[in-house]
């Protein structure tokens, strides 16, 4: 049997590939995907052929999943419940994709992964599996064999298997990064310092603030500060930035795809502050209806993601909506950067669709008294509706202007 395993070089892919071989007598070939986590490549290939890989391949996706994931995301200003960048959710179908490529490549039988029961990125590896290859089996043997971090850590100690002692369990990419477990998963309790990698603390942050200006076109931030960067470079820079003003720290409770209520902290600068940069923006350019029908899109697309619905056709209906009304989210947005937070100071566009000559409170070229017809015509159902439950008399307050206008005609 030959099965191609996504390894990650951590406890629970490492005792996997032990076990595959044990209990399968399974020829495992090892898979890492590079989606800008910030591992030693190298060490993680050398310890997957060390304990068993017949094969192993690292594939160095960060371009791919900066163009076809993280601009989607930033065009529809992705946040799960409104507080998580989706820096997991988005990378899940990515690294699905290539285990699915390398094992088609090596004619495998099956395709491993190290997800629990109770979390989502099953859900996401599983479903996109079934999307891309749905012939092959699935195999998730911390899921099917009961498998403990306990149990784990004794299995890895008799095999050999180098281990360290986590608190934490982390998982990051170029979009972010999460931690659970230890004392976050008491939501009662403050995170502490020692969790935090990629920004800090607000109090150790700088006394001065620092400003930004990151320019976008149809949606997708293409320099930051005056220069031209690809996507992958401007997040690196920007997660160095805003990081060390404290910005992207998130701590909420989050409804897992499985049923659970978990307490979730996650580290996002860059994602912060473009997704804010990037809104902005789009009220500067879009009329009121399309933003309120695509705050709703862009929830529905968040929510697809998250529970892994990546290869959903709705996912991509909405994806061709967004692209059209991103055609006009061209400009540059100037963001101050102080003390945890990341505030839009300024913006510009040539496709705004603000006018100053209309907005000023100096004079101008606007009849004012436009807004009195206008007035009456947009709350009249809503004044009718009021009097009549009040028993007042429901055209009087319209009627005596009907009169008025009489009086001048005749």
């Amino acid at each position: 049997m030959k099965v191609v395993l996504a390894y990650s070089g951590g406890l629970d892919t490492s005792v996997i590939l032990k076990l595959m071989q044990e209990k399968l007598n399974a020829e495992v070939i090892t898979v890492t995907v590079d989606v800008g986590q910030k591992d030693d490549f190298k060490k993680i290939e050398e310890k997957a052929l060390k304990f068993g890989a017949v094969k192993h391949y690292t594939i160095d996706a960060k371009e791919e999943f900066a163009k076809e994931y993280l601009a989607k995301a930033i065009k529809a200003n992705a946040l799960y419940e409104g507080a998580y960048p989706l820096a997991t959710a988005l990378a899940r179908p990515l690294i699905a994709k290539k285990i699915v490529e390398i094992a088609k490549k090596e004619n495998a039988d099956a395709i491993a992964h190290g997800c629990t029961g109770k979390g989502n990125d099953q859900v996401r590896f599983d479903l996109a599996v079934k999307a891309l290859y749905p012939e092959i089996k699935i195999i998730a043997p911390v899921r099917e064999w009961g498998l403990t971090r306990d149990w784990e850590m004794e299995y890895a100690k008799k095999n050999g298997i180098p281990v360290k002692e986590k608190i934490y369990s982390i998982d990051e990419n170029l979009w972010g990064r999460s931690i659970e477990g230890g004392i976050l998963e008491d939501p009662s309790e403050e995170p502490p310092e020692e969790v935090f990698e990629w920004t800090l603390s607000p109090e150790k942050t700088p006394e001065k603030p620092e400003y930004v200006t990151i320019e976008f076109e149809e949606g997708v931030p293409v320099a930051l500060n005056g220069r031209e960067m690809g996507l992958v470079e401007l997040i690196e820079t920007l997660n160095f930035i805003a990081g060390k003003h404290g910005v992207g720290r998130i701590d909420h409770i989050e409804d897992r795809a499985v049923g659970i209520k978990s307490r979730e902290v996650y580290e996002a600068p860059a994602a912060i502050t473009l997704i804010k940069a990037h809104k902005d923006l789009e009220k500067f350019v879009l009329t009121k209806w399309v933003l309120e029908f695509k705050e709703f899109v862009d929830s529905k697309w968040s929510w697809l993601v998250y529970n892994g619905l990546w290869f959903e056709p709705l996912r991509e209906a909405l994806d061709a909506f967004i692209d059209k009304v991103e055609e006009k989210v061209s400009g540059t947005v100037k963001v101050k950067l102080y003390k945890g937070n990341a505030i839009v100071v300024g913006r510009k566009s040539e496709n705004a669709l603000y006018d100053i000559n209309l907005a000023t409170f100096e004079k101008s070229d606007y009849d004012q008294k436009l807004a009195i017809g206008f007035i009456e015509l947009f709350g009249m159902q809503s004044v009718l509706a009021y009097s009549i439950a009040n028993k007042l008399k429901p055209m009087e307050a319209f009627g005596s202007k009907k009169l008025e206008a009489e009086k001048v005609i005749s």
